[in-house]
């Protein structure tokens, strides 16, 4: 077995794999010396093997150790720049030439069959300004406004339906997905309920709220906006907001806004296609000053929209005139970051260029240096590629972090499935292509706006084979609701317990269920909660509250397998062992160590089927004696 190990001014950094561009970086491999390696290389090139920069570094022998020949490279991070690179290992013994790569979150590396097939990613980037501290260790608390909590002082709407049943109402649906419909019925959620709900929020551990999009639009999901500079009046207004945002901080909580900047709403000031508004739309007039904002392919009815939605005409973000509105003096993210807002949540990343993006991050700190810039990316964030482009989300000011979609789909596939494999390979992209200062901050998603409801993900039938009349009314029977409940447990204590931030879609917690957009979007059931999962909810929340190393400590997996994971959160003086056991019998723990179960506060030595368990041990990961059988 061959391992990697890296290392910063003779200290061991562990599983990471993203490093600060001012940093020395000594990378050490352990080879067995019955191997008889005579030489060992690293074959480094930017962005793959097609790159022009590619370099073959030579390591020198250091010593034995054991039975295994150590060799090193200290490489300066400086000399090589800031970008995306990738290397693997050459290990020559006589005449014969061996490649490894693939290493995993142990660094044990994995010989491969035909070299470049097994490339280790190796991020580099520069850390111009500092990430927000105020988060880490919180519980992010996702709002959609018009579902959540109504006082009954919005304002009715030209157009807008009001579904006044909101506990058994359904929302306004299309025949079949992606058909067309008016999203124009609404429960009556507004700013107001949300203060009158934020020691309720509180409870349950939460330091933030991300709130869906709250700008004047037409629908009820306001992602088709209508006026960047206005409070939809469903919601309120600039009062109540500044009101939210006040009461929320004397609570603790920092406020969040989502930006949807990658397009508007055809019925918007800025378009105008309904004539609804008295500005001069670019849909009206090649005179308007919003024209250079749309690429019109012929004017003025084919436009170049978001996935060919019509109601959401695209923006040429980097639009001049665009980009003063948005990002500019007086412009929509100043005057919202005034008002005391601690970020925003940026919809559709991949669609903003990487210039965009950094003078949104600039300007948003310049005001707040505390905020804190996320970003909608569905899959790994430190390679994407968007529009044949390679973002450079991580590279410097751009992104502080991102949702963490790919954690969801791993940890469902484990819950539901047992798929150990696929856990374990998510958390060794995760934590070795991310910098660790985006690693901490991580919005842990389990369900949004955009995903069925989780509890029906792990408990329900599947969606295939049903219309979306069918889906409106399918609720789960008693005994999926209880297996799908005990499922979920599991699922928030790991998604609460690795590294990053959990964001709780609101209702989760209360037991809400319901398959795709818009059954994921039912009312919040007050007086009607799964005080089961509510409870454990609110003591996930003082858990973390307490732990302060959920704010940045290290991760090491202890066990993984189709029945059981146990992972540790670490310093060097202490961890907290997350274990879950989703099997059908009970798991017994062989330790020496007597320690409580943070969630029960009781001794254990097993852990019951399907249960879980979070234990703290005063001693360092190298000392802990923990066994499962």
């Amino acid at each position: 077995m061959i391992i990697e190990n890296k290392y910063e001014n003779g200290q061991k950094i562990g599983y990471f794999g993203a490093f600060q561009c001012d940093k020395v970086i000594t990378f050490n491999l352990e080879i067995p010396r019955s191997r008889g390696i005579s030489k060992v290389f690293m074959h480094l090139s930017a962005d793959g093997i097609n790159s022009q920069f590619y370099e073959k570094i030579p390591l020198k022998w250091v010593c034995l150790k054991g039975s295994s020949d150590i060799y090193e490279a200290e490489i300066d991070l400086k000399e090589i720049g800031v970008g995306l690179y990738y290397y693997e290992y050459e290990l020559i013994s006589g005449d014969k030439a061996e490649f490894f790569g693939d290493v995993d979150l142990d660094g044990v590396l994995v010989r491969l069959e035909n070299q470049h097939e097994g490339l280790i990613q190796l991020l580099i980037y520069e850390e111009l300004g500092k990430h927000p501290e105020w988060i880490k260790g919180g519980i992010m608390y996702h709002i959609f406004v018009d579902r959540f909590a109504k006082s009954g002082r919005f304002k009715k709407k030209e157009g807008a339906i009001i579904n006044e049943d909101w506990y058994n109402g359904i929302p306004q649906f299309p025949e079949y997905p992606g058909a067309d419909v008016d999203n124009n019925m609404f429960f009556g959620g507004d700013l107001y309920g949300i203060i009158e709900k934020l020691d309720y929020i509180k409870s349950l551990g939460v330091n933030c709220i991300y709130l869906s999009p709250i700008f004047d639009a037409y629908s009820n999901h306001k992602y088709d906006t209508a006026d960047y500079m206005s409070i939809d009046s469903m919601f309120g207004d600039e009062e109540v907001f500044e009101r939210l945002v006040l009461e929320a901080k004397a609570r603790g909580i920092q406020i969040i806004l989502d930006g949807v900047f990658n397009h508007t709403g055809a019925d918007s000031i800025y378009f105008n296609k309904y004539g609804s508004y008295p500005t001069l739309g670019a849909y009206q007039s090649k005179e308007s000053k919003y024209y250079e904002w749309f690429n019109f392919k012929e004017y003025p009815n084919k436009y170049e929209c978001w996935w060919d939605v019509q109601i959401l005409p695209r923006v040429k973000s980097d639009t001049s005139s665009y980009k003063s509105f948005i990002l500019g003096d007086g412009g929509v993210i100043e005057k919202w970051m005034k008002k005391g807002i601690a970020g925003f949540r940026l919809d559709v990343a991949d669609e903003l260029s990487d210039d965009f993006l950094k003078t949104l991050n600039n300007k948003l700190k310049s005001i707040n240096p505390n905020g804190i810039v996320y970003g909608e990316v569905w899959e790994d964030a430190s390679n994407k590629i968007a529009y044949d482009k390679r973002k450079r989300y991580f590279l410097g000011n751009e992104l502080d972090s991102v949702m963490n979609y790919p954690l969801r789909e791993a940890l469902v596939d484990y819950i539901k499935y047992g798929n150990s494999r696929g856990l374990i390979d998510t958390f060794a992209m995760l934590y070795s292509h991310y910098p660790k200062s985006s690693t901490d901050l991580l919005m842990n998603v389990l369900g949004t706006h955009d995903t069925e409801r989780i509890l029906t993900i792990l408990g329900g039938k599947s969606s295939d084979g049903y219309t979306n009349e069918q889906l409106s009314t399918m609720k789960m029977t008693a005994k999926e609701r209880e297996k799908a409940v005990k499922r979920l447990k599991m699922a928030y204590a790991v998604n609460s317990t690795v590294p990053g931030v959990p964001c709780v879609f609101y209702g989760d917690e209360a037991g809400v269920e319901g398959y795709h957009d818009p059954f994921n979007r039912l009312p919040f059931p007050w007086g009607r909660e799964n005080t089961e999962l509510l409870e454990f909810y609110k003591k996930i929340g003082q858990i973390r509250a307490s732990e302060t190393l959920y704010r940045d400590g290290l991760f090491k997996i202890i066990h993984c397998d189709s029945d059981a994971l146990a992972f540790a959160r670490y310093d060097d003086k202490s961890c907290i062992v997350t274990l879950v056991n989703r099997s059908n019998r009970k798991i017994k723990i062989v330790s020496n160590s007597t320690t409580k179960n943070l969630l029960t506060n009781k001794v254990q030595k097993t852990i019951d089927e399907n249960g879980v368990a979070i234990f703290k041990f005063k001693k360092s990961i190298e000392n802990l004696d923990f066994i499962l059988e």
